[in-house]
C-alpha cells in the first residue's frame, strides 16, 4: 500500500488517499484517539470520485465519534479496467427495465456475482495493509456498498465483527443461502420508496439473515432520501459492537 495524497480537514480529519497495488482508496482518521480508533469500511456502488462527497461525509461523521473509516474503488469502478462481463449484464439489465419486462436471475447473477467475487479479496487485503497502520485498530464494521458483497464479506471476514447494510441493490439467488450463515450484529436500512429496489426481496433477504441481532430500519422516500438521524443511529449501533 501506498499513500499518494493527504489533507487535514477543517474539522481535524485526516483524509489520505491511498493505491492497494492498482485499487484507489480513501482513508479518514479522527483528530484525535486516546485509543486506537475501530475502523469502519465504507461500501459503495462503483465510482469513488462521483460518489466522494457522500463517503466523505459519512467517514467524517463517524469521526466525530472516534472511528476511521477507510473506502476502496470497486472493480470496474472509476479509473479501474472495465469489467466486460459486468457491462453486458448492466446493458442487459437496462434493456429489460426500458422495455418494462421483469429482471431475470440470471441477469443479477452476472451483474453482482463476478464483482462479489473480486471486491471481497480486495476488501480484505485492504483489511490487512489498513490494520497494521498506527492509529488502527480493531474490531472493524462494514457500512453501505452492494449489499451481496457486505453478506460475502460477514460471512468470510472474522475481523468484521457488525454490518451496517444498505437494501437497494439487486441480490443473486446464492446470496440468500450466504445470509443464513451470517452471525454477526446487523442493522440494515431500506427506502420504502426505493424506485430501483424490490420491497419484498429485501424483505426476504433481512428474514433469511442468521443473526441473532438484527434490526431492519424502514424508512419512507427513495434511493438517496436516507433521513439524517441514520447517521447517528449507525454510529450508535457500532459503538455498541466495535468499541
Amino acid at each position: 500500500m501506498r499513500f499518494t495524497s493527504e489533507q487535514r480537514l477543517d474539522d481535524g480529519v485526516l483524509e489520505r488517499g491511498f493505491t492497494l497495488g492498482d485499487i484507489p482508496g480513501v482513508l479518514w482518521t479522527p483528530a484525535a484517539a486516546a485509543a486506537p480508533a475501530p475502523l469502519i469500511l465504507l461500501g459503495h456502488p462503483g465510482g469513488l470520485h462521483r460518489m466522494y462527497p457522500r463517503l466523505a461525509a459519512r467517514a467524517r461523521h463517524a469521526a466525530a465519534e472516534g472511528f476511521a473509516a477507510a473506502t476502496i474503488e470497486l472493480p470496474g469502478g472509476g479509473d479501474r479496467p472495465r469489467f466486460t462481463a459486468v457491462e453486458e449484464a448492466r446493458a442487459d439489465l437496462l434493456r429489460a427495465l426500458e422495455a418494462g419486462e421483469p429482471v431475470d436471475d440470471g441477469i443479477v447473477d452476472r451483474l453482482v456475482l463476478p464483482l462479489v467475487d473480486k471486491a471481497v479479496p480486495e476488501l480484505r487485503d485492504t483489511l490487512d495493509a489498513l490494520l497494521p497502520l498506527p492509529g488502527l485498530g480493531g474490531p472493524v464494521g462494514y457500512a453501505g456498498g452492494v449489499i451481496a458483497i457486505g453478506v460475502r464479506l460477514a460471512v468470510v471476514e472474522p475481523r468484521i465483527s457488525a454490518a451496517l447494510l444498505f437494501a437497494g441493490s439487486f441480490v443473486p439467488r446464492a446470496t440468500f443461502k450466504e445470509a443464513r450463515r451470517v452471525t454477526i450484529p446487523l442493522q440494515v436500512l431500506l427506502q420504502w420508496d426505493d424506485e430501483g429496489n424490490d420491497r419484498q426481496t429485501a424483505l426476504d433477504l433481512f428474514d433469511a439473515f442468521g443473526s441473532a441481532e438484527k434490526t431492519l430500519h424502514a424508512n419512507t422516500g427513495g434511493h438517496t432520501g436516507v433521513p439524517w438521524f441514520e447517521g447517528d443511529d449507525g454510529n450508535r449501533f457500532f459503538a455498541r459492537h466495535l468499541k
